[in-house]
């Protein structure tokens, strides 16, 4: 007879949603090269270009998980997540803290707007995001945020090295990494009391895990796009033409 799987305590479920941090898009080859200050301006341009189509999509996704979600008080602290993304006008919150990181390093706000250096690779995988959140349970999709549990190393490992690597960066650039340190840490004591109390079978518990890594997946997706394009000079169509020919969402 198969012996049913047990299901984890609290503090084993924890520990093994911390352990998915092995996976983090902080060890990806991208990110540690810009890290050790082995990337050129235009791989630095285009890692914010494409990152911008993130960071403009996760108020979308903080929608749609409040869209599903029926419990009043989930709502009220959830919705800061979209207040920091978008700011209250006329701040810009995140998104014109992003826009200032692409001027500092070498970027016009209206390229970096009009999306045109987006692959086609990003586009895909952040889209996925955002439609997974609209498509899943408002508790399965709310603990897909939880790498923010991951989220505060990286944001300090760009405050650390890119000032000493890349001085050329206006220093008024980083201010996205500096709010982001206090506000993941928010934002996960938040998700994981959410996660922990709303998967409370091994059946449970394994998808939110397998969730937890589609979105490792697709950050780590990020930049394999990204390592293609900017590393090997393989952009989408490098083999027929050096021109930009990828679609610019007009599908969404």
């Amino acid at each position: 007879m198969t012996q049913t799987p047990e299901t984890l305590t609290t503090a084993q479920f924890k520990q093994a949603i911390i352990d998915k941090g092995q996976y983090y898009h902080i060890y990806h080859p991208f990110h540690v090269m810009m890290y050790e200050g082995r990337a050129t301006q235009q791989q630095i341009q285009a890692w914010v270009a494409n990152r911008y189509y993130y960071q403009i999509n996760i108020p979308l996704k903080d929608a749609a998980i409040m869209a599903n979600c029926p419990d009043q008080r989930v709502r009220q602290e959830w919705i800061q997540r979209m207040i920091d993304q978008d700011g209250e006008y006329p701040d810009g919150g995140g998104r014109e803290a992003w826009l200032r990181l692409a001027e500092a390093v070498g970027l016009s706000r209206e390229q970096v707007i009009s999306e045109e250096l987006v692959l086609p690779g990003v586009r895909f995988a952040v889209d996925a995001y955002v439609n997974f959140a609209r498509r899943a349970s408002w508790r399965e999709a709310a603990s897909s945020s939880l790498t923010e549990l991951f989220a505060p190393k990286i944001h300090q490992s760009r405050l650390e090295s890119w000032p000493q690597h890349y001085p050329w960066i206006d220093d008024k650039g980083y201010e996205y990494f500096r709010s982001r340190l206090s506000q993941a840490r928010r934002d996960v004591e938040h998700g994981l009391t959410i996660t922990l109390d709303s998967f409370t079978t091994h059946e449970q518990q394994e998808r939110m895990l397998e969730i937890l890594q589609f979105k490792l997946d697709i950050l780590w997706s990020i930049l394999d796009a990204l390592t293609l394009a900017y590393v090997h000079n393989e952009a989408p169509y490098h083999s027929v033409t050096s021109k930009r020919v990828w679609h610019k969402g007009l599908f969404k």
